[in-house]
């Protein structure tokens, strides 16, 4: 069938399931750079199971974990996942992506309570304006999730985060709840939050909460003058002013439910640069972004019979972005005062059908809208169409349990400035994922677990149409993974040790036709090119244990490795043919540690990066130094004319070492926050 008859019948039939929901033409972008950094992230508590027997690789963190993070975002939270990197921009409230296995961010979807958040424009998803005060769990998948009942933009990603946030839960007769949180410290850091949940009847309930962070985002570092002496800076431009608004109305139905999500943040934000090593003290980076992102989604469950059930997503969403670089405060640069508009529209209906116990089958269709407006000169104005069709199987025979899914991709791009020769025009694509787990033996909780996906990332608006850089006919970039594991649980009784899980997978990853950017007879224009092969190599290992001593005393521990050999395979002619890809570790790991004591907690965490280097070309000049960081914290719940609180103190990079992530981005040293949560 053609590809305008599949899109034709396709719209029809997600108008038609779709009526019933809400669906607002709101509108939506994000911008990020592609430089790598990482950002240190604070101690993580491990109190609760989080290792799961799932069909694929997953790692969560949910319920009490979230309430104690010390962290300031997501991106935060996910760097103590196996497998993971996080590429920052900048201090407390900087811009934060996430790499999963070393695929690329553009790889990576992200889901806010089962709707994927979107970002055509460069396909990256900024994880630092996403708060954990109202989230309830964090959930990381290799591939994608086990279940079939899901959109077909769930099939659509190489690896998956997703983020639920809370739902408002009542106990004692109440009907509304309160929480504060004050957090202030280091760097000029303040940061109070407030959530209220309302319950209409025992059917109906709704959220409302609001957030506001600021930081100057100044700190001191040991540097090093080149082939000269140390010193001691301060880094700069680097302020942070957010506000993140959020309101929730949640329905139970019948065998379902229905809910709403309303979202909107607010941010300006300065981005330091380089520090220049050969004059200490000189920081001419004064580049400045103000971000508004808004959507509005909506989620319809119900179950018909025992056979039937039904999915339904909506969403509307507009993101703004201005961004300054003015070369009277930086002679470095060229002036920039650019702004851009994206606003997109999605709809999805799935199907799930029960043939037998063992045997669902789910057929699900998905439709998107992308615009994107910038006022850049000779801007092409690119509009973007995507239907998605999944049909997925799951056998489950008790020991044995198998799943089957196709994608099938139908894009098509427009321009509304030039002729419409200066499109990109349309793609087509189908896509295959099988997933299979086995359990042989009933008296030992052992799982042995294996995918094979086949999936690819279409070229961003950025990668197409950039002015001086886009190019049209670049194709999709794939990606292939093969995965091998086993997870092992074992339960005991009256013994300290109560629980040990432990979850251990090998993969190894292709990444083809990989997108690029390549000079052009003018060094200062370039353009995008599909050129790149990577292969990925590796192995990840996450073990949880859970200890009480007594009625006391609590412990609790995790531990998590990852190895990757992550190798430029793109032309065997460079001096960097096989060299480990940039700023990918051959070896990474953490270690979080968590006693209770009656009222009290006392945390440890630590986070180690193996070497690296900066390029693809392995030599020395570009070799970057290994670090790690220690941070913990001590809390005390009580009571105070019966409204609960809890204070907590933290220590960050508790023994001061001085790295980079990035050469020449130096990271903090030691800095102290303070909590105070109370609930009414």
């Amino acid at each position: 069938m053609k590809y305008y008859v599949f899109r034709k019948l396709q719209l029809r039939a997600i108008l038609f399931g779709l009526t019933p929901l809400i669906l607002t033409p709101l509108f939506a972008q994000k911008v990020n750079s592609d430089s790598i950094k990482t950002h240190r992230v604070k101690e993580v508590i491990v109190t609760a199971k989080r290792l799961q027997k799932e069909i694929i690789p997953v790692q969560q963190m949910t319920g009490k974990e979230l309430e104690k993070l010390s962290a300031h975002s997501v991106a935060d939270a996910i760097r103590y996942f196996s497998g993971v990197q996080i590429k920052d921009y900048g201090g407390v409230g900087g811009l934060k992506t996430a790499n999963i296995r070393s695929m690329g961010t553009n790889h990576v979807g992200v889901f806010y309570d089962g709707v994927e958040l979107g970002n055509a424009q460069n396909g990256q998803i900024d994880l630092g304006r996403f708060s954990l005060e109202n989230m309830e769990a964090i959930t990381l998948y290799n591939g994608q999730k086990s279940s079939i009942f899901q959109p077909a933009k769930d099939y659509g990603s190489s690896g998956s985060i997703y983020l639920t946030s809370k739902t408002p839960s009542f106990t004692n007769n109440k009907t509304n709840n309160l929480y504060l949180t004050l957090k202030g410290g280091s760097f000029g850091t303040v940061n109070p939050a407030i959530l209220f949940e309302h319950q209409f009847n025992k059917n109906l309930t709704a959220s409302i909460s609001a957030e506001y962070m600021y930081t100057n985002g100044q700190y001191s570092f040991r540097t090093k003058k080149e082939n000269g002496y140390d010193t001691t800076e301060v880094r700069k431009n680097g302020h942070v002013s957010a506000l993140r608004y959020e309101m929730g109305l949640y329905k139970n139905l019948e065998a379902g439910f229905w809910k709403v999500k309303g979202y909107l943040y607010n941010s300006n934000r300065g981005y330091p640069g380089a520090s220049v090593r050969e004059k200490p003290g000189e920081y001419t980076h004064q580049d400045k972004q103000w971000d508004t992102s808004v959507f509005l989604q909506s989620s319809l469950k119900k179950s018909f019979g025992d056979k039937y059930s039904l999915l339904l997503n909506s969403k509307g969403a507009y993101d703004y972005l201005h961004y300054i670089s003015d070369p009277r405060l930086d002679v470095t640069t060229m002036y920039v005062n650019n702004t851009y508009k994206q606003k997109e529209l999605y709809a999805s209906i799935s199907n799930l059908y029960t043939i037998f116990p063992c045997w669902d089958i789910n057929l699900s269709a998905d439709i998107q809208w992308n615009k994107l407006d910038a006022n850049l000169v000779d801007f092409v104005y690119p509009y973007r169409i995507t239907n998605l069709i999944a049909l997925a199987s799951s056998l489950d025979f008790n020991k044995f349990k198998v799943q089957a899914s196709i994608l099938g991709t139908f894009v098509s791009d427009k321009i509304t400035a030039r002729e419409e020769s200066g499109a990109a025009g349309n793609k087509t694509k189908i896509t295959p994922t099988l997933i299979a787990s086995f359990k042989p033996w009933n008296k030992y909780d052992i799982n042995f677990r294996a995918f094979y996906k086949d999936i690819f990332r279409m070229p961003t608006f950025n990668d197409l149409y950039y002015e001086f850089i886009g190019n049209k006919k670049l194709q999709p970039e794939y990606t292939k993974q093969y995965n091998i594991g086993v997870t092992y649980n074992k339960k005991l009784k009256d013994h300290w040790l109560t629980n040990i899980e432990v979850q251990v997978d090998g993969y190894y990853n292709e990444v083809t036709n990989k997108i690029v950017a390549a000079p052009t007879s003018n060094c200062f224009r370039w353009t995008m090119i599909n050129l790149g092969k990577v292969e990925i190599r590796g192995v990840d290992i996450a073990a949880q244990a859970n200890w009480c001593l007594n009625k006391d005393w609590q412990l609790s521990s995790r531990v998590t490795y990852t190895y990757q050999k992550a190798q430029d395979y793109s032309d065997a002619k460079k001096s960097y043919y096989k060299g480990q890809i940039p700023y990918t570790p051959w070896n990474s790991g953490t270690l979080i540690l968590n006693g209770a004591y009656k009222s009290w907690e006392l945390n440890y965490s630590f986070i180690y990066t193996g070497e690296r280097y900066e390029s693809q070309e392995n030599i020395l000049l570009k070799y970057i130094r290994s670090w790690y960081t220690s941070d913990m914290s001590a809390s005390k719940r009580f009571t105070w004319s019966k409204t609960p609180i809890r204070i907590t103190a933290e220590i960050n990079n508790l023994f001061n070492q001085q790295y980079e992530v990035v050469r020449c981005y130096a990271m903090p040293g030691t800095s102290l926050k303070f909590i105070l949560n109370i609930t009414l």
